[in-house]
């Protein structure tokens, strides 16, 4: 049914999302502009500009370079306590006979960085990071440009992703579209499948894993 399968990085294989959301209500609170979750929630699958321009709008006043450093800071220290993947992910990895490429709006050396610590490196014939393109999720770029990479039509491309950004990149990109939400609960406006777990996703598509 595919000739490739594309996967979200964080929140999708890795236990990401949870730290940085954490690490980033720890960083607003200490430069004095506490935030509820709810805020937090509109970061989730955004790249860094995109999230920036985000915090930038509701608080004008915030110093958004120690922000930043905070953020950063909290974030690596809950990776050095052990970066997680998510639920069948190793699994789901392990069975799949197809290519397989990750599409993430982290930048190359953070989602790299990432990958290693989990020891996934290997897995991947492509990563296309947000330096690989001129519009990051939800715009379809990311996905358009993994499905050229690797030589199949879009059309031809399973896509696992969590966020509605994601989700929405890879429709747009006209790719299959699995969305297993992480922080942020979805209708699936997005998606073809909608499922509580990678594999009960990658079953629905048709994928024998």
């Amino acid at each position: 049914m595919f000739d490739a399968i594309l996967f979200d990085l964080d929140g999708t294989l890795i236990d990401t999302e949870s730290l940085a959301v954490k690490a980033g209500l720890q960083a607003f609170a200490e430069v004095g502009f506490p935030v509820e979750l709810g805020f937090m929630h509109q970061l989730v699958g955004r790249d860094e500009p995109s999230g920036a321009a985000i915090i930038a709008a509701a608080y004008p006043d915030l110093d958004r370079l120690l922000l930043q450093q905070r953020w950063t800071a909290g974030f690596r220290a809950g990776m050095a306590e052990g970066l997680q993947m998510k639920a069948g992910a190793r699994d789901l990895l392990a069975r799949l006979t197809h290519p397989v490429a990750v599409v993430t709006s982290s930048g190359r050396a953070s989602a790299h960085h990432k990958l290693g610590l989990v020891g996934l490196s290997d897995h991947f014939v492509e990563v296309v990071t947000l330096e690989d393109v001129t519009a990051a999720k939800p715009a379809p770029d990311p996905y358009l440009l993994a499905a050229a990479r690797l030589g199949v039509s879009p059309a031809r491309c399973l896509v696992f992703e969590d966020s509605e950004a994601g989700a929405e990149a890879a429709h747009r990109a006209g790719c299959r579209v699995v969305q297993v939400p992480d922080m942020v609960p979805s209708q699936g406006r997005w998606a073809h499948h909608l499922a509580a777990s990678l594999l009960d996703g990658a079953r629905a598509a048709g994928l024998k894993v």
